[in-house]
């Protein structure tokens, strides 16, 4: 497999599946801040805490991604009775994110945004983010999809509610650019059932596509982003919280403090565990032999 578009698989553990010896981990806060600066900090003060390389937000421009008589009707919200007010009131403004660029940068700690549109990648554009996102809702949007190709930055693109055919031709349009990328396998259901994740296909898609794969989970518990990695995942996104009953569509499918601290840790065990798949008698084992075992067979 070609894994030379991510800095971080330039390490790879041998084994039946290739494992990258560093697992990029994404807090995913997306919408999860309610438009709360303060809450906002204090979910990136989480992901540092809990060992994540990076957090990410979501930026829409809301009159070009949700039509009139969506954006009319009604939705009861802290901001009001209609969807206008809703959506209008979970996105940050320029000067709300020059303030999570400098906190992130004060932490030691990447940070992006999932654009949605082509305004809102232009938007993002000047605090010089690490890598694109592409959502899951955005695979089929050809002309976002080359203007992020275009853009020329690792990009992870979700595969949620897509088809082969949708894959196909997002590969292309990355490759065809020369922009490297990640596929994240991902079930676009919040939270969504365990018997739905389809965990083998974060396989498939490495042997489809050639290309180094992730895992983007919306589950409640932490293992199917476990099974990913032993699979070959090479980046982990997760939705986090501070509370799973907090306002909003995306809490309950996200991971609070505890889980996501553990998380964190098992994936961080896991190349060290990994070993070589060499059987050999180790200097431990044979002290506890040389304790233990009254008789050998013949070699």
């Amino acid at each position: 497999m070609n894994y030379a578009s991510h800095t971080d698989l330039d390490t790879l553990i041998g084994g039946p599946v290739p494992l990258a010896r560093h697992v990029t981990v994404i807090g995913e806060i997306g919408i999860n801040h309610n438009g709360d600066l303060t809450l906002a900090k204090k979910l990136i003060d989480l992901a540092k805490q809990s060992g994540c390389d990076a957090v990410k937000f979501q930026k829409r421009t809301i009159d070009t991604v949700y039509s009139p008589d969506m954006l009319a009707g009604s939705r009861e919200s802290p901001w009001g009775t209609t969807q206008r007010e809703q959506k209008e009131g979970l996105e940050f403004s320029r000067a709300e994110y020059d303030v999570i660029d400098r906190y992130c940068r004060e932490l030691d700690i990447q940070w992006s945004a999932s654009a949605w549109d082509i305004e809102s990648l232009g938007f993002l554009k000047p605090y010089d983010l690490p890598f694109n996102k592409i959502a899951s809702a955005m695979l089929t949007n050809v002309p976002f999809l080359e203007a992020v190709a275009a853009d020329g930055k690792l990009t992870y693109v979700s595969t949620g509610m897509s088809r082969y055919r949708d894959i196909d031709r997002a590969v292309e349009i990355f490759r065809t650019a020369n922009c490297p990328f990640v596929l994240m396998h991902c079930i676009a259901e919040y939270p969504a059932p365990v018997e739905h994740l389809n965990m083998q296909m974060v396989h498939k898609l490495a042997q489809r596509y050639q290309c180094p794969v992730g895992y983007s989970g919306h589950e409640v518990s932490i293992t199917p982003s476990i099974m990913a990695v032993m699979l070959g995942a090479v980046a982990i996104e997760r939705h986090i919280t501070l509370d799973r009953a907090m306002y909003g569509s995306d809490q309950a499918a996200s991971l609070e403090r505890r889980g996501l601290e553990l998380l964190v840790q098992y994936i961080r065990t896991i190349p060290d565990a990994w070993g070589d798949g060499e059987k050999r008698m180790l200097p431990g084992e044979q002290e506890a032999a040389d304790k233990l075992r009254y008789w050998d067979a013949a070699d």
